[in-house]
């Protein structure tokens, strides 16, 4: 009941701030507003399977229309939170700091103030927390297994304590309390402006949209590629974010950020909004989740060291695809490599033109990649057959210390090493003792390691399938 309180009190607010989802507010900014920002298009339901909560159609809608604006005073961006603190402000401009430390020191300083802000009724529709990478502890971060996926998760820790740490001088000038100038709270709020903000032209951190950022996620059915509508005046190619972001975006017209139906959605769909093309490994890295079906994303594996030198694509051309085939500049490079050194230059345009050089090559080409992905496999500590029981496991809501005893310490090795990183083991620990916060929170995380990593092994699993099938149609 308090949070459905907190919620009608948000969207009072939104309301009288000019938020709406009205076709006639849409058409006519000087439209008198509706009694509530939303109703004539949207309105804000519970999707248990896809996403939470998020957006629902209360009508039909068409592809291209304009479903929801939200006036620019209703933004919140570093520049209007210290343009009604002029302490913030002066504290900010004696320092050098990123646009989206700025923010982050901004939004704890207005979170700071509770009740008091102006902001307040949005702030209280923030999560509590966010399972972005940085947020994840060792533990956590090894059970990714992929040493692409750690080195990720340790570089978006580390830039994070980097960022924290270049700040807390600020932090101690604006006389932070202790709890919002310590390092987990700069991870919630930097978590906050991973996932949440939207790109605006005026500020590279961009501008937290409220009722916008209840939109969730829907993948591009397939690779967005940067055409002649987006490159400037000087035929340069745009910023990636301002090109991708095709169903919302800051419109001067209406001064305003306007969101569009990417698609038609019939009366109870959910509605959802592309952020962009993302890996599954760059969505849990920004936006703490991962989708099932994911068209956008990818597999790496090592490659022969001399094959860069025979191609002028770039390195992060070269992948699987989600559904096991190879990419084009991944099978065009491998064919180039199978080739004898002598005669490269003079097959390299068929090879660059995506077809197979001759079936010779083309069955050492599948030969290797199924060697190759297979070694990977081998060499991971648990393979998609443990993942997956795990995660059946962990699709039981456990409800004491000794129930989640019971089930993972008889499992793995990953499984035991949770149980002892989380403090579950020792004298006096079990029975009916309910777990922490923290303690479910890592489960979650865990969890999100596990199918972050049993998708990418499926990947690697279905690549071997395809280049076997390939390598038999051949040897027929």
């Amino acid at each position: 009941m308090e949070e459905a309180a907190k919620l009608e009190h948000f969207m009072d607010w939104a309301t009288t701030l000019g938020v709406s989802d009205s076709p006639d507010d849409n058409q006519n900014p000087n439209h008198l507003h509706s009694p509530c920002c939303l109703g004539k298009s949207l309105t804000i339901s519970y999707f248990p399977n896809a996403g939470g909560r998020g957006l629902c159609a209360v009508r039909d809608l068409q592809k291209g229309q304009l479903i929801l604006r939200v006036p620019k005073s209703a933004l919140m961006t570093s520049q209007t939170l210290m343009m009604n603190d002029h302490k913030l402000s002066i504290s900010i401009s004696k320092f050098s700091l990123s646009s989206t430390q700025i923010l982050t020191v901004a939004l704890l300083n207005e979170l700071g103030k509770g009740k008091c802000s102006s902001w307040y009724p949005y702030l209280t529709q923030f999560p509590s927390n966010y399972d972005i990478l940085a947020s994840f502890d060792q533990f956590e971060i090894q059970a990714l297994q992929l040493d692409d996926a750690i080195w990720a998760a340790e570089k978006a820790l580390e830039k994070t304590k980097m960022e924290w740490e270049s700040a807390t001088v600020i932090m101690e000038e604006l006389l932070f309390k202790p709890h919002y100038m310590s390092l987990k709270a700069w991870i919630w709020a930097s978590g906050s402006i991973s996932s949440r903000t939207m790109h605006v032209p005026w500020d590279a951190a961009g501008c937290f949209c409220p009722i916008g950022d209840f939109f969730n996620y829907a993948a591009p059915e397939e690779e967005q590629v940067v055409s002649e509508d987006f490159r400037d005046d000087d035929g340069e190619q745009m910023d990636g974010i301002s090109a991708r972001l095709t169903d919302g975006v800051f419109e001067d017209e209406y001064d305003a950020y306007c969101f569009y139906a990417r698609t038609n959605y019939k009366k109870g769909d959910q509605v959802l909004l592309s952020y962009g093309t993302y890996t599954n490994l760059e969505l849990l890295e920004h936006y703490g989740f991962i989708l099932n079906s994911n068209p956008n994303d990818k597999a790496y594996i090592p490659l022969p060291p001399d094959l860069h030198s025979l191609h002028s694509w770039p390195k992060d051309s070269l992948y699987i695809h989600h559904n096991g085939t190879p990419s084009f500049a991944l099978l065009a490079s491998m064919r180039l490599w199978a080739t004898p050194t002598h005669l490269q230059k003079s097959i390299r345009y068929i090879a660059y033109s995506g077809s197979s050089i001759s079936t010779e090559n083309e069955i050492i080409v599948m030969e290797w990649l199924v060697k190759k992905c297979n070694q990977v496999l081998k060499n991971l500590s648990t393979s998609i057959e443990e993942d997956e029981l795990l995660l059946s496991v962990m699709e039981k809501e456990f409800e004491s210390v000794m129930e989640v005893k019971n089930v993972l310490l008889g499992l793995t090795g990953e499984s035991c090493e949770f149980v002892k990183v989380n403090g579950l083991v020792g004298d006096g620990i079990g029975g009916e003792m309910g777990l922490t916060k923290k303690t479910k929170r890592s489960l979650e995380k865990w969890k999100l390691a596990i199918s972050w990593r049993v998708k990418y092994k499926r990947m690697l699993h279905d690549c071997i399938l395809y280049c076997t099938k390939v390598i038999n149609d051949l040897s027929e």
